[in-house]
């Protein structure tokens, strides 16, 4: 944990942590307390708020963000912290959620307006209005929300962080193949995932706590092109339009064991559905890595056919 101030008189730590749990509690003597599990971008550590009264201290649950005072000490060999003042952040403050949780390198809100930028440029009206429209619709929770549950981006922003990276690739290629409709190819990146908004319970983390009913039950691939249909009838879309969106959606899996209800079958689903896989894994090789020294490998990962990564020591350039 890391603690901002130290004060040196009473050496008590003062400082910001998100509430990762909470549960009011009583001592085998029948006084109250509430026992927490504190956490930073640093780490975690219990804490104890020993006589603990809801009506005068206020109440506190998971996923908030909080100021804290308090001093630490040894509690069954692990650092426990004692608290003595607790309240939550507010405007005041200036801290940030990204601070405090695995987040997307950029801020959502960047991530977002360069996405947005790339739509306007569309010469396309109909892709243009449909991407517009859903983005702005869309738009509270585009920019926190992760992009899965534990595999490759599922961070906070981490549904932006994958779109937006797939989007400079497309952006990369598609110079390079002037057989490919670069709009209709953009369009279906920045779509592909967008019914991820339904299909896992998120909490203002930003770090999804698990599947909804939806996800379970009809999952990303198929919500999206039902969404689609949705929005194109509404925006009076053309038929074969919605259709080649849809078909980009529910292939860009590219594998039905993967999840793809079909295969890609035009050349611009199948750029969609590799480029999508190229991101995938280069964020769940380069997450692994992070967490080895050069010169090891990394534990076997489940997502890549359960191979493990050499870290070597020639570093990245550029």
């Amino acid at each position: 944990m890391n603690f901002t101030c130290v004060n040196n008189a009473t050496g008590a730590l003062e400082g910001y942590c998100l509430i990762k749990t909470a549960e009011q509690k009583t001592t085998q003597k029948g006084l109250p307390y509430l026992d927490m599990l504190l956490m930073d971008a640093d780490g975690e550590i219990t804490a104890k708020f020993w006589d603990y009264r809801p009506e005068a201290h206020g109440n506190f649950a998971p996923n908030e963000l909080v100021k804290v005072r308090g001093t630490v000490s040894v509690y069954n060999g692990q650092d426990q912290f004692r608290v003595e003042r607790l309240r939550r952040a507010d405007e005041r403050d200036d801290v940030r959620m990204e601070d405090f949780v695995p987040s997307a390198p950029e801020t959502g809100e960047d991530m977002l307006a360069e996405i947005v930028l790339t739509a306007e440029s569309f010469v396309n009206q109909d892709l243009r209005r449909l991407v517009l429209s859903i983005l702005e619709e869309r738009r509270a929770q585009l920019l926190y929300w992760p992009a899965a549950f534990r595999l490759h981006h599922a961070v906070r922003a981490g549904l932006l962080w994958h779109t937006l990276s797939m989007l400079r690739l497309a952006r990369a290629i598609a110079p390079l193949y002037p057989q490919l409709n670069a709009e209709l190819l953009y369009t279906g990146v920045i779509l592909h995932d967008i019914e991820k908004l339904t299909e896992f319970d998120v909490p203002p983390t930003g770090l999804a706590s698990g599947y909804t009913l939806k996800g379970n039950l009809v999952g990303h691939l198929v919500g999206g092109a039902v969404y689609l249909e949705q929005k194109a009838r509404e925006l009076e879309l053309p038929d074969e339009l919605l259709i080649l969106l849809q078909h980009m959606l529910i292939s860009h899996h590219g594998e039905p064991e993967f999840g793809a209800a079909m295969r890609p079958m035009f050349l611009e689903a199948e750029v969609l559905s590799e480029i999508d896989l190229l991101d995938a894994r280069v964020n769940e090789v380069s997450a692994a890595l992070a967490g080895v020294e050069p010169g090891a490998f990394t534990s076997k990962i489940w997502a890549m056919d359960n191979r493990k990564f050499y870290k070597h020591t020639y570093e990245a350039q550029g």
